[in-house]
């Protein structure tokens, strides 16, 4: 075979293997990414499979996209969906401006003052704008940023110009969070974790909905929620809550967008919470558990007229 013949064959060959190639590699391109699965481990056996179950019917047929975060300590039981995905907060990072507000004043070993106190009772309890406004550009970004640094909250990013309500946050720093403010540690004094907890058991009845929905009247009910409405993913709902009583001690993280309204986005938080409460802390017949209101409110989180 001449020189020319055998460039000729060469040329041939990688064009007949290319053409092999091309439909192989077609074929090898992913599908769309499958739907994550919630995944939970437990200490008490066949809790974690119960969970999973109910959980993941609490979601069928639900269009918004949710993370949930669950830990209870007295069963060390874990559940997680989409946890490292990254939600606007709204005002669910309302507590994190207080844990930082108490983290601050223990590092210089004072008491807040009267204004401070009001503004954070306003905060969590109203879950007022104003009041989480002024405590933001007091602290500053520094204090905020060394809060999350000591809380070990590294995907947490706080928003921009002033904007608090988009701080980007996931369900794996928010349970983080909660679990610093419901056990001692090393960066929130007692004092600080018991004021986070009773400004969260006082918050007024038209916003304690989403986690709380289903507990049991035998534990205490500690909660924070928040939503906006952007044009992109539509409504972000979310629910932060803690738990105690009936020998359970836990604690529910759930963040949701690509909701078409807010009461979507409640509906979701609420089928899902009535599963965890079922299948954690099991009720007679004869016990109450927490219905939140029918028509439920949070205070408008400002966002830039663009988003």
């Amino acid at each position: 075979m001449t020189h020319r013949s055998t460039r000729r064959a060469r040329v041939l060959a990688a064009a007949l293997g290319a053409g092999v190639l091309i439909p192989t590699v077609a074929a090898a391109a992913p599908a769309a990414a499958a739907t994550p699965a919630v995944s939970c481990t437990s200490a008490k056996a066949g809790l974690a499979a119960k969970l999973q179950k109910d959980i993941t019917a609490a979601l069928a047929n639900r269009r918004s996209t949710v993370a949930i975060g669950l830990y209870d300590r007295s069963t060390s039981t874990t559940c997680t969906l989409r946890a490292t995905s990254s939600y606007d907060s709204a005002s669910t990072v309302k507590v994190t401006v207080l844990a930082t507000l108490l983290w601050d004043a223990k590092k210089h070993n004072r008491y807040l003052t009267d204004r401070e106190t009001t503004l954070a009772k306003a905060m969590i309890t109203q879950s007022d704008n104003d009041a989480t406004t002024a405590l933001w550009k007091q602290l500053g970004m520094t204090k905020i940023k060394g809060f999350l640094a000591a809380a070990g909250m590294t995907k947490t990013v706080p928003g921009t110009n002033g904007y608090w309500g988009l701080t980007q946050e996931n369900v794996t720093d928010e349970q983080k969070l909660l679990k610093l403010v419901t056990a001692g540690n090393s960066v929130l004094s007692d004092n600080s974790r018991a004021y986070i907890l009773k400004l969260m058991g006082q918050v007024v009845s038209s916003q304690r909905w989403g986690t709380p929905a289903g507990a049991p009247s035998t534990v205490s009910v500690h909660v924070k929620n928040g939503w906006l409405q952007r044009a992109t993913h539509g409504w972000r709902v979310h629910s932060l809550g803690t738990f105690n009583g009936a020998g359970h001690d836990y604690m529910i993280s759930v963040l949701t967008q690509d909701n078409s309204t807010m009461d979507y986005g409640v509906t979701t938080i609420q089928n899902v919470a009535k599963a965890i409460h079922k299948d954690l802390v099991p009720t007679t017949s004869g016990t109450a558990v927490y219905t939140p209101t029918s028509k439920p409110s949070e205070a408008f989180v400002a966002v830039p007229p663009q988003g």
